[in-house]
């Protein structure tokens, strides 16, 4: 009987923001399911420059860092171009990098509004225009774009995070089907509260997992071909983002959810931690 991890055994894959939290651990985890080549990119070269020596010794010839600003389409197109050149294919690319965004929407610019949009939306965009090409070549591939609860359950004081995560998500669902007939997969996926450094100092919640269980989670959703991936189930099963897909956006729901996040921006002008 085949496993999650027969998935990923001789396949290349490539990863942005894969020098810390969610996009290190699926790395580390696909080495591990004996994934044959994983290309690393990120914009922290510290960061890189680190988890690519220590993955090397212990995967010799299985791991290349490459530095990418994805807000970059020629970025990513050199780096999806090297990471071929490198694995000899792609068989799998997860658009990970990506920032959680905050602040009140009068505070925010259309600077800010341009910068969020180019990080979590247009990155995750330049890495599928780039790879699509190869997938094609190829006959086939998998394409996993890292979305958020927050396009399910709009936060308020995050405007920019949801609008970029629900953007992300409409684009990738949509894609799924225009590409269904050439065998390229394609996946949203959340993570789930993460105990990563998108918390920037704040209280983690109680609930937050830890990046690898996020990862073991997206992998086996991905594994099984799933549309939509929820990436705390193995920890909290039918809670966590599963309730957010399953009941956010149903209009039986508002006055609920209404209630729910307009205390949620009460607390947060007050400068109280909320959800």
């Amino acid at each position: 009987m085949s496993t999650p991890s027969d998935y990923y055994k001789d396949k290349v894959a490539v990863v942005t923001g894969a020098a810390s939290g969610i996009g290190l651990a699926l790395v580390e985890t696909m080495l591990s399911y004996g994934a044959k080549k994983v290309i690393m990119a990120d914009f922290n070269d510290e960061n890189l420059n680190r988890e690519a020596a220590r993955l090397k010794l212990a995967y010799p010839d299985k791991v290349l860092g490459l530095h990418c600003n994805v807000t970059k389409e020629d970025d990513v197109r050199q780096m999806i171009h090297k990471a071929e050149e490198f694995g000899g294919r792609i068989d799998l690319l997860f658009n990970n990098a990506g920032a959680g965004l905050a602040g009140a929407f009068d505070q925010l610019t259309n600077d800010d509004w341009a910068k969020a949009f180019a990080l979590n939306f247009y990155g995750a965009l330049y890495g599928v225009r780039a790879v699509l090409p190869i997938l094609r070549k190829q006959g086939g591939g998998h394409i996993v774009n890292i979305i958020s609860g927050i396009a399910f359950y709009p936060m308020p004081e995050q405007t920019m995070y949801a609008a970029t995560k629900a953007a992300l998500n409409g684009m990738t669902l949509a894609l799924r089907a225009e590409l269904w007939d050439e065998a390229i997969r394609v996946t949203s996926a959340t993570p789930g509260t993460t105990a990563t450094a998108i918390f920037q100092g704040k209280a983690m919640p109680p609930t937050a997992q830890t990046p690898e269980l996020s990862a073991q989670a997206i992998l086996a959703g991905v594994a099984k071909n799933e549309r939509l991936v929820i990436g705390d189930r193995l920890a909290l099963g039918e809670k966590g983002d599963a309730v957010s897909a399953r009941y956010g956006l149903n209009p039986d729901f508002s006055d609920m959810w209404d209630k729910i996040l307009a205390e949620a921006a009460r607390k947060r002008r007050a400068g109280e931690v909320a959800l």
